[in-house]
């Protein structure tokens, strides 16, 4: 009783004329209606009412800071792929729907990057930008993370950097991005394209990008591969949906698990490929698998990677410490009555995955919202595959 009648129910009463977007009532109701009942909120009706209105006038609602905190953090908690979901209630969201320009967009995702970094104390962080709206789409920021390594193509096919951003490398010489260095960690700018606009390169300045070198406390001849990495794993191109709308310029990060870095980023043979080099130094007979060189180099990376960010100060976790907090996580949601979603595949650490407990059981694979979600228009435009 007093809620807003269905879209429906409306189409005969020339006050209350059936909304734009008929479809998207169910989500919104659905959300306003989980959000009071989990936050206490008491009767949703009056939420409803003017969400309601609103849809019928303009086609789309705005959320409240308090609706837009609860659904960005609910996100977290629903994210099947992310092991780390224990602290997903500690996430700090920036509003920022207020800008649209390309520059402004820019401009606060450096702001992020130096909030979340804390000198090394990483903090969890979402920036959400205006959304997309019936007669104009919101913001995007191409690039995959806000601090990408560049990847340059040479004459003979090989690739100086990452591989994996060749084509966001590319594209960012064509808008006009002159390169760097020409290291194997040049840092990308941001590519963001502002409503209504043309994509546009955007330098991150060296005080927003805190980098780690990576060395071994066992091998001094480890500083001589001059690697590094960046601290703060901002994700800036999955849309985060709540109650329907979509926010598809909404950076958000935690921090890093070791293996992202040792065991993915460094190590994939179609990203940096540091394994054979490795081993070579290490003095590992590589001519057979069976010498177990490939895995006995991961360990060693993979323990330079923890020692090089607990040396600098910086927030890093391992896997077998997120493993058993992951499993804590989700004794603390079932004894609350909620069913936590996974994705084994990704929640199983890349190195030892035997060895942790959350390889030993099955999980729920539903996926629930609000949620963060990976459009392939998003991951073509980080493949710089979009012509502009």
């Amino acid at each position: 009783m007093g809620h807003p009648r269905s879209p429906g129910s409306h189409g005969s009463d020339p006050r209350n004329p059936a909304p734009r977007t008929p479809e998207l009532w169910p989500a919104a109701s659905g959300f306003i209606r989980a959000h009071h009942a989990e936050e206490r909120l008491g009767d949703p009706a009056a939420r409803l009412t003017e969400a309601y209105a609103e849809i019928a006038d303009t086609g789309t609602y705005r959320h409240t800071e308090r609706e837009l905190t609860f659904g960005a953090r609910v996100a977290w908690r629903n994210a099947n792929r992310c092991i780390g979901r224990l602290y997903w209630n500690s996430l700090h969201v920036r509003d920022r729907r207020h800008l649209t320009a390309a520059e402004d967009i820019a401009a606060a995702c450096t702001d992020h990057l130096r909030e979340a970094s804390q000198g090394g104390r990483i903090r969890p962080l979402i920036t959400v930008f205006a959304p997309d709206a019936p007669d104009r789409p919101g913001p995007r920021i191409w690039n995959e993370q806000l601090i990408r390594y560049a990847g340059y193509v040479q004459r003979d096919g090989r690739v100086v950097g990452d591989p994996r951003n060749e084509g966001l490398t590319a594209l960012a010489r064509r808008l006009g991005w002159r390169g760097g260095d020409g290291t194997p960690f040049d840092v990308l700018p941001l590519i963001v394209q502002g409503t209504d606009d043309k994509p546009r390169c955007f330098d991150l300045p060296p005080d927003a990008v805190l980098e780690v070198p990576i060395e071994h406390e066992d091998h001094d001849w480890w500083a001589g591969l001059r690697l590094r990495w960046h601290a703060v794993p901002a994700l800036s191109t999955m849309c985060l949906e709540i109650g329907g709308v979509c926010y598809q310029a909404a950076p958000f990060n935690g921090w890093y698990m070791g293996t992202e870095i040792g065991a993915r980023n460094l190590a994939d043979t179609d990203r940096y490929d540091l394994l054979p080099r490795i081993a070579e130094r290490l003095g590992l007979d590589t001519t057979s698998d069976r010498s177990l060189w490939k895995d006995r180099a991961l360990v060693e990376l993979n323990r330079a990677v923890l020692f090089s960010f607990d040396r600098a100060g910086v927030t890093v976790t391992d896997h077998h410490t997120e493993s058993r907090r992951f499993l804590t996580h989700l004794d603390r949601e079932e004894r609350k009555g909620r069913t936590v979603g996974a994705d084994w595949s990704w929640i199983v650490p890349p190195i030892s995955g035997s060895a942790t407990p959350v390889f030993h059981r099955t999980y729920d694979t539903t996926e629930r919202t609000p949620a963060y979600v990976q459009h392939p228009e998003a991951l073509a435009r980080a493949s710089g595959e979009f012509l502009v």
